[in-house]
């Protein structure tokens, strides 16, 4: 049997996105190397990223090997292959059956568990008890089952489909519950296998409505003192594209896409005294954990896992129709594939734009009341994704004074269940008449491949300490640093620590500043917490590493995933927290840093019925990689009439 012939163009970059084309002809050779049936999905259709080594030595019109990742599910037999498929030569490179894992779910299975379960006769039943006459108002949400050892649901690919109804069509429904009904189904066979029926529950009283538009048991007057505000660039941005290469200022970044991580940010470097210096070779979302507190049998097997679970790529918004940037907007697509392994394009689903971020540094000379003023701004690429009732925007800036900022934007809708009148919620808060809001948390794990100066880089801890009382402290004011330099992957399990003032520094012990000092990046922490679950929680056995801020690798390329590669339904073993068990050497090596972060959410009245932005944030901020202050160079800003003075002037240093 032949491939049907599909016209490639050449990529011009190992590491520039799959076209659909590059996606449909894959997908054409392993069906016909392997004799694929119609019954076979193709749960991720990915490129195969070449070695470190091929990308760092590309050189411009070299040639390369073109290769494609797929993740491929027989469903009537539960087995799940593994294939890379060579472009170049047209053949199948490898093919392997992975045994007793789950691939994370694809996008057209959510809308099929929708249909099946809405159809169900037993689940139109359960409906009627709950005075819900019309099933096409319900709205069903594919969850993850995780993992509680149920014999009955060993070896299945399993989803628990939570619910809720809209009030009227094209109406808010995730104010309205259908709490304790939770249909059991096996995606493969996409067949119900039980319907878990916990007590009727009432649907809340009130609207959750959040547009003026739908609002009646309150009004939503929209604010009319509100003037524009209006972003504008008049000669246009200050970046460049070419591909997927952003030149903006000192700056050069290439950037990618995948179904489960989103944005990936690859080959950063910053021009520096004529010369591009590396930073980072890959940074993206490893993995996302949503663990709930509720112990009701409705919502205390819920642990979100939304990267490897769900695929936060897949989920991505098309920015079409409405941006959440303003300025010069400069928006790209996002290919993947669907169960079929046929291509779909995500229109518009990254953003870049540029900010102004005010004052980049400052200084007035009181005595000759000579002013020094430099603005900032920042070059912003970012995506939004919608997993189900939650909003999260990724957002990673780029900054003239070579800092790099990751950014998560929480909004959406809480999840929530339905209280009986008079019920008091213990391990949530009733955010509106009847309506519980567990508390929870979100723990997101970035996967950092620092590469300063060259790949070989080392991770130093330090932290601060009170110098002790004595001749030389006289006034018991003094303190110092204290650090060292982890040798191994067991020494870097590591959590922020706000007594001693604990910082974590990437260096380059091979490459010296002009103070003769190893040129460093610091991980400038934000917001973060701890997890609550136990060690006996399964979500702590699948995700040990919510338990540690920082742990740092060997790089490994099949350590992609602070999860493992299959989180879905995991018993736990291939984790993060399991790969520094071996225990490599890390100091002056290919390292990966893994830093996670938590978001502690005790929900309020004020979350609701849609939840106003929260942010966690880190930083990558140079110390000692420059000689000096690298935003010295920054133009002097112009005057626009009187912003700067009571009378206009040519600029604002004077």
């Amino acid at each position: 049997m032949q491939a049907p012939e599909v016209k490639v163009s050449q990529a011009t970059h190992p590491l520039e996105p799959l076209t659909p084309e590059e996606i449909k002809k894959a997908v054409a050779i392993l069906k016909n190397e392997k004799f694929l049936t119609e019954k076979a999905r193709f749960a991720q259709v990915v490129l195969h990223e070449p070695v470190k080594e091929l990308v760092l030595n590309f050189k411009e019109g070299d040639s390369f090997e073109r290769e494609v990742f797929i993740i491929l599910i027989e469903p009537e037999t539960n087995d799940t292959f593994e294939a890379i498929v060579s472009l170049t030569t047209e053949k199948v490179v490898s093919y392997e059956l992975i045994p007793d894992v789950r691939p994370g779910f694809i996008l057209d299975e959510f809308e099929a568990v929708e249909e099946l379960v809405k159809n169900d006769p037993n689940y139109q039943a359960a409906l009627l008890k709950r005075g819900i006459t019309d099933p096409s108002l319900v709205m069903v949400d594919p969850w993850s089952s995780g993992y509680f050892n149920i014999p009955e649901d060993e070896g299945k690919r399993l989803v628990r489909a939570l619910a809720w109804v809209r009030p009227a069509e094209g109406e808010n429904g995730y104010g309205y519950p259908i709490t304790g009904l939770i249909p059991v189904v096996d995606v493969n066979k996409m067949e119900i296998i039980r319907i878990e029926d916990y007590g009727v529950k009432p649907l809340p009283p009130t609207h959750a409505a959040y547009t003026p538009e739908e609002a009646k048991d309150y009004p939503i007057d929209i604010r009319q003192d509100v003037k524009p505000l209006d972003i504008i660039q008049p000669e246009g941005p200050s970046f460049e594209i070419e591909g997927h290469v952003i030149k903006w200022q000192k700056w050069n970044i290439r950037f990618g896409f995948t179904p489960r991580e989103g944005l990936v940010i690859h080959t950063v470097s910053y021009e520096d005294k004529g010369k591009a210096r590396p930073i980072l070779y890959r940074a993206a979302l490893s993995e996302m954990v949503v663990p709930y507190s509720d112990t009701s049998p409705a919502h205390n097997w819920q642990n979100a896992f939304d990267a490897g679970e769900y695929g936060i790529g897949q989920l991505a918004n098309s920015l079409e129709l409405g941006c959440d940037c303003v300025g010069h907007i400069q928006y790209f697509d996002a290919v993947m594939s669907n169960s079929k392994g046929e291509p779909f394009v995500v229109k518009n689903a990254v953003c870049l734009h540029e900010e102004d971020y005010g004052i980049a540094w400052k200084h007035t000379d009181w005595r000759t009341n000579q002013v020094e003023v430099r603005r900032s701004r920042r070059l912003v690429i970012s995506f939004f994704a919608t997993v189900a009732n939650y909003d999260y925007g990724f957002f990673w800036s780029f900054y003239p004074d070579g800092t790099i900022e990751c950014e998560v934007k929480l909004t959406g809708i809480l999840n929530v269940g339905a209280l009986d009148e008079g019920e008091v919620p213990k391990y949530g808060t009733e955010v509106a008449p009847q309506v519980n809001a567990p508390y929870h948390q979100h723990f997101f794990n970035f996967r950092i491949d620092p590469m300063l100066d060259g790949v070989h880089n080392s991770l130093v801890e330090s932290h601060t300490v009170a110098e002790k009382p004595g001749p030389e402290n006289p006034n018991y004011n003094a303190f110092y640093t204290v650090s060292k330099t982890f040798k191994t992957e067991s020494e870097s399990v590591s959590n922020i620590d706000l007594a001693s003032q604990k910082t974590w520094k990437i260096v380059n012990p091979n490459s010296k500043n002009y103070l003769g000092q190893p040129v460093g990046y610091k991980l400038v922490t934000g917001e973060n917490c701890f997890p609550f679950a136990t060690d006996e929680a399964t979500v702590i056995q699948r995700a040990g590493f919510i338990k540690n801020h920082l742990h740092v690798t060997k790089f490994d390329q099949n350590q992609m995933y602070a999860s493992g590669k299959y989180p879905n339904q995991s018993k736990g073993g291939d984790s993060l927290e399991h790969y520094v068990k071996a225990d490599r050497e890390i100091e002056n090596e290919d390292i990966v840093v893994w830093y996670t972060m938590g978001h502690h959410h005790i929900t309020r009245p004020e979350d609701w019925p849609v939840m106003p932005t929260a942010y966690q944030s880190f930083q990558l901020k140079p110390v000692g990689f420059f000689d000096r202050n690298p935003a010295l160079d920054l133009p002097r800003p112009k005057a626009k009439s009187s912003s700067c003075s009571m009378t206009k002037v040519d600029s604002c240093n004077h």
